[in-house]
């Protein structure tokens, strides 16, 4: 199966009840975080430049400078936050989905509970961001190129996002150890994965959705793929 082929298949399930309903949860809890993390980063600021001793004009004006390039760089950290809050949810997306096209294997698919899906949706979130701080020394030596930076940044981001998406679905139908094996063997086929759901976070207002597309096309490509 194409991406695109797959891209239009999940278009097509987007009024899915189910669906639905983990988009609304998902899209929620992604405010909620952002809200609180610039909350939290406002009135940190304040409080350390107030325990400094700057006044609280200049305290509450540098306050507002750092959450006002926080909002400029917060694509970044949405990206992290969109993907681990639909991680959370996205075994009912899978199921959805598997209901509809695959339903043999949704009669043999395990339930990852809960804490398992947490736990894959927060390692997502936890894992781009601690790798983008990680390469952000390399992503400030490739700016001098002028756009090696931005492709640097899509490229490692297309890989980590492939690598969850694809986790999201085969963990349902695969032992720890052949999830391994399985990894290994669709490398390449996830990464693509990973730079079109990448694509699709880029597009204002389509990037709303694109968590839950990326979790629905991931489910059609991998069944497709095991057929091949």
């Amino acid at each position: 199966m194409t991406m695109l082929a797959a891209l239009f298949l999940s278009i097509g399930q987007l009024d899915d009840r189910r669906i639905v309903a983990v988009f609304l949860k998902s899209f929620v809890l992604t405010l909620l975080v952002l809200g609180a993390i610039g909350v939290g980063l406002f009135y940190g600021v304040r409080h350390l430049l107030l325990w400094l001793h700057s006044s609280s004009g200049v305290a509450n004006l540098s306050a507002g400078v750092v959450l006002l390039l926080g909002v400029l760089h917060i694509w970044v950290v949405f990206r992290a936050v969109a993907i681990a809050a639909v991680g959370i949810f996205a075994d009912q997306v899978v199921d959805a989905v598997e209901a509809r096209h695959y339903p043999t294997a949704a009669d043999s698919a395990r339930d990852l509970g809960f804490a398992r899906s947490l736990g894959m949706g927060l390692g997502s979130g936890l894992r781009a961001i601690g790798i983008n701080l990680l390469l952000s020394p390399v992503y400030l030596l490739l700016f001098v190129t002028g756009v090696g930076t931005p492709i640097a940044f899509f490229l490692v981001n297309a890989w980590l996002l492939g690598r969850d998406l694809g986790d999201m679905v085969a963990a349902r139908h695969l032992d720890r150890a052949e999830l391994r094996k399985w990894r290994g063997r669709t490398n390449a086929r996830r990464v693509v994965l990973g730079a079109a759901s990448e694509a699709l976070l880029l597009v204002p207002v389509v990037n709303l959705v694109a968590p839950v597309l990326s979790a629905a096309m991931a489910t059609h490509l991998y069944h497709r793929g095991r057929r091949g």
